[in-house]
This record gives C-alpha cells, structure tokens and sequence, in this order.
C-alpha cells in the first residue's frame, strides 16, 4: 500500500473512534469554531500542538512557519493575527519555539539561498542581537538551542509590538503572549517568558535573566 493511503486509512479510523465516542461531535464542529488558544509554532514535522496539548478540534487557531517567525510584513500570519484577536478574541497566544530548529541551524551555519534565505532575515536578525550569548554555547547543540530560547523571547516581544495586538490592549481585551520551547528530547514544553497588557516591553530584562523562569500562567 502506498504511504499516502494510510494517511487516508488514519483519518477514516479517527473520525470513526470520535463518534463513536459522541455521536454529534461533527455536527457540533459544523456550528463554527470557539478556540481559546492561538499557537504561533515552527512547521518541524516533529512539532505538532494539538497533539502534545492535547487539544481537540476546534480548540486551538493555529499558525506555523519555519523557525517560528513574527514578522508584520508576513501577510499570513497577520490575517490569522487578525482573525484570532478580532473575530475569535482569543485571550492566550503562544509563541513556540523547539530544541534543533533546523531553520535555526541554518541561521547559524549559512549557506542558504532562495526562498529560505530570505526568510531566515529575522532570525539572522536575532543572532545578531544575542551573538556573544550564542556562538559563546560550548558545542553546536547548545549553541542551536540558546537560539532557539532568545529567537522566542525576541518574536514575543515583536508580536506583542504589534498593531493588532497593542489595539486589542488598548480596547482593553484579555490577551496573554506566552513564550514556550517545547523540547523534542523529552515530550515537555518549556514556558519562558509571559507579557500582557501590564508589561512594559522596554524594560524587560536580558535574555539570561528571563529565559529560564517558569512563571504561572492566567487560566
């Protein structure tokens, strides 16, 4: 059989498993879409939100790109940005980045061209900014993952500088921003770093002095 048929297999398996367990879980779907959670991730195969939060459909608006990027020229994430905060009011965004981000990587050796090359401006960017704290890691592992940590901390604070979001503040709707990295070696995601409306973004610390709190997050 070929491999792309056993996607098709999973899928009849799945929605077999769903109503039999709820009979109108379809129906409901139809009714239109309530998620409280926008997820703005890296497009790794490896990473995949609704099923490491165990989200189920129709939970959780989601956006992803290659090395997890906010940028408010990207005409896609600012219409899904739009959407979540405008339409569907979500009050928590989540910024995730992951341990051996191949696009970081690639941020990090070169070499790149076309497309990718241009896309990985922001996070060359971003090593940029945090230079000395990356390439100073001891191997390329560390050096790769510290990336990753000050890549998240930086689209946070991007995103939260943001029209769209700096107005639902000023509207004064809920909106959390959390930075996560979700750890491809153990299953568990990371959080580093929340902002909200009350957080004044030019005084938030050097990433060494915010990266590795856990803070509680609001319900």
């Amino acid at each position: 059989m070929r491999h792309y048929k056993q996607l098709l297999l999973a899928n009849k398996a799945w929605a077999k498993e769903l109503t039999d367990e709820n009979p109108e879980f379809f129906k409901r779907q139809i009714a239109g879409q309530k998620p409280d959670f926008l997820w703005i991730g890296c497009s790794d195969s490896r990473v995949s939100p609704e099923q490491m939060t165990m989200t189920p459909p129709g939970g959780m608006f989601i956006h992803r790109n290659v090395a997890n990027l906010v940028n408010e020229d990207d005409l896609n994430l600012m219409s899904v940005l739009q959407y979540a905060t405008d339409v569907l009011q979500v009050r928590h965004i989540m910024v995730c980045g992951h341990y051996g981000c191949g696009g970081l990587q690639a941020t990090l050796a070169g070499g790149t061209s076309g497309a990718v090359d241009s896309w990985l401006t922001n996070a060359r960017a971003v090593l940029h900014a945090h230079e000395h704290e990356v390439t100073s890691q001891p191997d390329d592992e560390t050096r790769v993952n510290r990336l990753v940590e000050v890549n998240v901390r930086d689209q946070l604070i991007k995103l939260a500088r943001t029209k769209l979001i700096q107005a639902a503040w000023a509207r004064k709707q809920e909106v959390f921003l959390h930075g996560w990295v979700y750890d491809i070696r153990d299953g568990h995601i990371k959080p580093l770093l929340e902002i909200d409306a009350s957080t004044p973004l030019d005084a938030i610390g050097q990433p060494d002095k915010v990266l590795h709190a856990s803070p509680d997050a609001p319900s």
